[in-house]
């Protein structure tokens, strides 16, 4: 019984032996392998670092994999600090990805107009038959100068043979086209189709009055003309739509003094697609215009109205020659409408909601063909 408990002793003692030699080659070797990985690492740090000296590109692609890992670690603090950065996340991710659609938006609105810009030109053609498509609307006016009839909306102006006779004092060679009511718009069709913003309006400058405004530009300058076109969406607050116009127009004016014609290019206010006001001018359609001009009927300081009004009727009058019913009686009206800033300034309201862009474009193909007539 002795001798056999010294030998499973003995036994005990080889077998802790051979688990202490293991445990001790294990630890060695887990050491052995961490050194090497870290020699490893920094291996590859140094490869990555050599990399982006060597090749710029790939220095982005690592810098994105450094944010990735950070920010795994940064994850914790972030629960942390609770719910408002998490708001503050979502609002700059949000505030972020605005940015970026609106720039691309600007990019693709200013791409859209310089395709329009540079296209050739199709000059209108002259002594082609003119008819006016019948509308639901009757032509209304109170008075009459030489074919040219006006429909006088004050309250105490009463026109005098004088005072429509279109004998102008004005430059004539400098425009500036802008817009009031920016946003508003037309009737979609295939070939402009637009998402709006309202309810016949938009903000996209590629498919409201602007275009239109951008269609003049072209034409005028085509003809010699000096043209300032500003394309501000004055209208993102209705109500003050007149003010602001007033502040930026005028400052326009100052750094262009020799500025006298202006015009103001509207869309009849009707939100009815079924009332599209529209001139057949040969083979193609073309929505009608009317000239809207203000007055000191109201009791505001405006010395240029008369000024306006005559070079109106005498825009029209051409008109009347060159392609008869493109122009709708003018209006006369109380409210100044910003027209006491030049002596040869006007709205020219085009077409209604019911034309479509195909349509208003061609009214400026044929309206910058009677101006270059009348101011040339």
């Amino acid at each position: 019984m002795i001798n056999l408990a010294v030998v499973e002793l003995k036994d005990i003692v080889k077998y802790l032996i051979k688990i202490t030699i293991v445990i001790v080659i294990a630890v060695g070797l887990t050491k052995y392998f961490s050194s090497f990985k870290t020699k490893l690492n920094i291996d590859k740090n140094s490869l990555l670092s050599c990399l982006d000296t060597v090749i710029p590109s790939i220095k982005n692609v690592n810098k994105k994999d450094e944010v990735q890992a950070s920010s795994k670690n940064i994850e914790p603090l972030k629960m942390a600090l609770g719910v408002e950065l998490g708001m503050m996340d979502s609002t700059e991710k949000n505030n972020s990805t605005t940015q970026e659609n609106n720039a691309e938006n600007n990019s693709n609105q200013q791409v859209a107009n310089n395709e329009s810009t540079n296209q050739n030109l199709e000059e209108p053609k002259t002594n082609v038959n003119t008819e006016v498509i019948e509308s639901n609307v009757p032509e209304k006016y109170t008075s009459e100068y030489n074919g040219v009839k006006i429909r006088n909306e004050t309250d105490n102006i009463k026109l005098t043979e004088e005072m429509m006779k279109p004998d102008v004092n004005v430059n004539m060679k400098n425009i500036l086209i802008y817009h009031t009511h920016a946003s508003e718009s037309y009737t979609s069709s295939d070939k402009y189709k637009y998402t709006a913003t309202g309810n016949f309006r938009t903000t996209d400058t590629n498919y409201n009055v602007v275009r239109v405004g951008t269609e003049l530009t072209k034409y005028m300058e085509h003809y010699g003309f000096k043209v300032i076109h500003d394309t501000t969406i004055y209208d993102k607050s209705y109500s003050e739509s007149y003010d602001r116009s007033l502040k930026g127009v005028a400052s326009l004016l100052e750094k262009n003094s020799d500025t006298d014609i202006l015009f103001d290019i509207h869309r009849d206010a009707i939100a009815d697609s079924s009332y599209a006001p529209t001139v057949k001018i040969g083979e193609e359609e073309a929505a009608q215009l009317m000239f809207v001009i203000g007055s000191n009927g109201g009791g505001s300081k405006h010395d240029n109205w008369n000024q306006n009004l005559k070079l109106a009727i005498k825009i029209q009058e051409k008109a009347n020659e060159l392609y008869p019913g493109l122009f709708k009686p003018i209006v006369l009206r109380d409210s100044r409408y910003n027209q006491q800033l030049a002596k040869g300034a006007s709205i020219i309201e085009v077409g209604a909601t019911g034309n479509t862009m195909e349509q208003t474009l061609n009214s400026m193909k044929y309206l910058s063909k009677v101006l270059s007539e009348v101011l040339k």
